[in-house]
């Protein structure tokens, strides 16, 4: 009996890991998944045996990637918090990357971001730029895959600023608004990054969405659909950081930090290429409107408690 194909999902209990694990579980393929929550329960059961990241232990990490012939890597950090920097996450990306050289896998399947680059004012995009490099320079067959802003049910950004429309007499948007953003749906993520894992080439490729929205224009058609009444307002950035500031005290979260306003503003959350996915964030927000916003998705309760 022909045994099934081994792939490794780093973080397939979080928000892109899981929809690649998904769509490898409905193909028939065996997952196994390393993740800082090896005891959280999962919608996978028994399913998918978790592994811990075991950064600290390069060899035990290495031996819980025997045997696999695909890695699909999610794992990164949103904002430093304690020991937790951009630095160390660049630091435990080469750690798994040399792991899964030593244990024999054969291709890499990385989820980064648009516009990543060693010069970058933002450690994130910096950090991004970094562990890209890393992969093609290593032993390992590789798809990068950059998406934007991804949305979904548990998609932080679309669904809290639907909440706060929801919660709040007033939305801020810092400065002009006219940054653009280009969300990409989390299933056409996953999805290409399951196809890219399959071919053969190396591959760097950005995973965007056909719609291009200012950040104005997308507050105001999620405030439409959810019938917000809420004003809505442009302040300077520093305002809008300072209230986002007295809301995450409020909800014991970073609601959002500075570079990501500054990331944010520069347009680095759109592509200049041929959009591949295909989902609308328009419909599909028309479609989950009941749902979207509806609570607020705390970043430190997912990943750093």
């Amino acid at each position: 009996m022909e045994t099934a194909e081994v792939n490794v999902v780093t973080g397939a209990f979080s928000h892109t890991g899981k929809y690649i694990t998904q769509r490898l579980l409905s193909m028939g393929k065996k997952v196994i998944t390393l993740t800082s929550r090896v005891d959280c329960e999962s919608a996978f059961g028994r399913q998918v045996k978790a592994f811990p990241f075991n950064f600290d232990r390069p060899r035990e990490l290495a031996d819980s990637l025997r045997g696999a012939k695909t890695m699909y890597n999610t794992y990164w950090v949103r904002f430093p918090r304690g020991q937790t920097t951009f630095d160390k996450a660049v630091e435990n990306t080469k750690t798994l990357i040399k792991a899964a050289e030593e244990a024999g896998v054969h291709r890499i399947v990385h989820i980064s971001i648009t516009n990543p680059s060693k010069d970058s004012p933002f450690p994130y995009f910096r950090g991004k730029a970094l562990v890209e490099e890393a992969i093609t320079r290593s032993r390992l067959s590789y798809a990068i895959i950059r998406p934007t802003v991804i949305f979904g049910a548990e998609g932080a950004l679309i669904s809290n600023i639907a909440w706060l429309l929801r919660k709040f007499p007033i939305f801020a948007i810092p400065g002009s608004g006219d940054y653009q953003i280009q969300p990409v749906f989390v299933e056409d993520v996953a999805k290409i990054a399951v196809d890219a894992a399959h071919k053969g080439d190396n591959i760097v490729a950005d995973a965007v969405g056909p719609e291009i929205f200012t950040f104005d224009e997308l507050v105001r058609l999620i405030a439409d659909n959810i019938h917000s009444e809420a004003k809505i307002m442009h302040v300077r950035p520093g305002l809008a950081l300072f209230l986002a500031r007295l809301i995450g005290c409020a909800v014991k979260d970073i609601v959002i930090t500075k570079d990501e306003i500054e990331g944010l503003m520069s347009d680095l959350l759109v592509s200049k290429g041929t959009p591949v996915a295909q989902t609308l964030f328009s419909e599909w927000l028309n479609q989950n409107v009941d749902g979207v916003g509806m609570k607020y998705t705390c970043e430190l309760e997912r990943h750093y408690r």
